[in-house]
């Protein structure tokens, strides 16, 4: 059974981007100790949404399977890695053509400066670059999906 519980810590998120990874850990800890399976909260210019698939689970799970952050800034900086975000609406593309390698897949290393992707809006062709050094951890949409502004596209491991 889905739950939607809201919190009025909207200065909370507000702040800095590390404001906004702490809520989203603390609502994912909150997520599963309540056993919901979605959970979504508005703070300010910040919207998180958390959802889990299939039946609430039996015992506590780490992390949820779904998370969308949706804030104005391109990147979110974590322990985990910094998630590259679309700037725009349109359609993702991870090749320049439908016969061309992918600019990068999962465990490839990136500068930064590199082409990631491209973003189609309005038939533009957008190159989205790598904001950081390091290897790509996760690619979080499919090729030729649309994408909506300020959602996940990438999550990068940075070179320390």
């Amino acid at each position: 059974m889905a739950r939607r519980r809201r919190q009025p810590a909207a200065s909370e998120a507000a702040g800095s981007e590390h404001a906004t990874v702490d809520l989203v850990r603390r609502l994912g800890t909150l997520l599963t100790e309540l056993g919901l399976t979605e959970l979504e909260v508005t703070a300010g210019e910040v919207r998180v949404r958390l959802q889990r698939g299939g039946p609430a689970p039996a015992a506590p799970v780490l992390a949820p399977t779904v998370v969308q952050v949706e804030r104005p800034a391109a990147e979110i900086e974590s322990a985990s890695g910094v998630t590259i975000e679309a700037p725009m609406v349109g359609t993702f593309y991870r090749a320049s053509s439908p016969t061309a390698d992918p600019y990068v897949s999962e465990g490839d290393v990136v500068k930064e400066g590199q082409i990631l992707c491209i973003i189609e809006a309005m038939k533009l062709m957008n190159e989205i670059e790598s904001k950081v050094a390091g290897r790509v951890v996760k690619i979080f949409v499919e090729n030729a999906h649309p994408v909506e502004f300020g959602q996940p596209l990438f999550l990068i491991d940075p070179a320390r």
